[in-house]
C-alpha cells in the first residue's frame, strides 16, 4: 500500500496539548482548499464541540485494537489513557492523488511517520512558555486537575522531541503562526 505514495505531500504537525496546533491547522485548511487533514481514530470520549469524522473517528478500545492489529493504522499511540492513530488506507488514497495531507499527531507518531515517509515535512509547534501552556489548558476546561497535570507532564517530555523535527514554530499568536506554517509548507513543496 505504501509503495505508490509520495511523502512529499505529507506534513506532520506535532506539539504539546494546548499549544494551538489544531486551531492553527484548521485556519490553514480554511485558507488552502487544496490541503486536507488526515482524521485520526481515538478511543477517548467525544468532547461537546467535536464532530465525528471531522475532529476524530471515535471508536471503542476494542475496535481500535482490531484496526491496529489488522495493519490499518500508519501509527498509533496510547496517550493519557486513550488510543490515537492514523488510518492508513485513507491516507494512502489522498497521497496517491498528490493531495497535501496534514497529520496532527503526537511525537512518537511523528517519528514513526518520518521513518516510513522520509520526505515528509515535520513541524513542531511550541507555546511561548510552559506557564502559557498551562494557562491555555486551564482555559479549555476539558480536563480534571489530575488529567491536566498528566498533560503537562507529557508536554514536558514531548518538548524534548522538538529537535527531531524539520521546523519549530512558536505559537505566540494563532494567525501569525498559521502564516508561518503556510510559508514553510509552500517553501518545502517548491524546493
Amino acid at each position: 500500500m505504501l509503495e505508490n505514495t509520495n511523502g512529499r505531500y505529507l506534513v506532520v504537525v506535532s506539539g504539546p496539548s494546548g499549544c494551538g496546533k489544531d486551531t492553527i491547522v484548521d485556519r490553514l485548511l480554511g485558507d488552502n482548499p487544496d490541503m486536507s487533514i488526515s482524521v485520526s481514530y481515538t478511543s477517548r470520549s467525544k468532547r461537546e464541540y467535536e464532530e465525528e469524522g471531522k475532529h476524530y473517528y471515535f471508536t471503542s478500545r476494542e475496535d481500535f485494537e482490531r484496526r491496529r492489529n489488522e495493519g490499518l493504522m500508519l501509527e498509533s499511540v496510547e496517550y493519557n489513557g486513550n488510543y490515537y492513530g492514523t488510518p492508513l488506507p485513507e491516507l494512502c488514497q489522498k497521497l496517491d492523488k498528490k493531495e497535501t495531507v496534514i497529520l496532527v499527531i503526537e511525537v512518537t507518531g511523528g517519528m514513526t511517520v518520518k521513518k516510513m515517509f522520509p520526505d515528509a515535512l515535520l513541524v513542531f509547534i511550541v507555546p511561548p512558555s510552559m506557564e502559557e501552556l498551562e494557562k491555555r489548558l486551564r482555559i479549555r476546561r476539558t480536563e480534571t486537575d489530575e488529567e491536566l497535570k498528566g498533560r503537562l507532564d507529557i508536554a514536558r517530555h514531548e518538548m524534548t522531541f522538538a529537535e527531531n523535527y524539520d521546523i519549530i514554530l512558536v505559537n505566540n499568536e494563532i494567525m501569525e503562526c498559521k502564516a508561518e506554517l503556510e510559508k514553510e509548507i509552500l517553501r518545502w513543496q517548491n524546493t
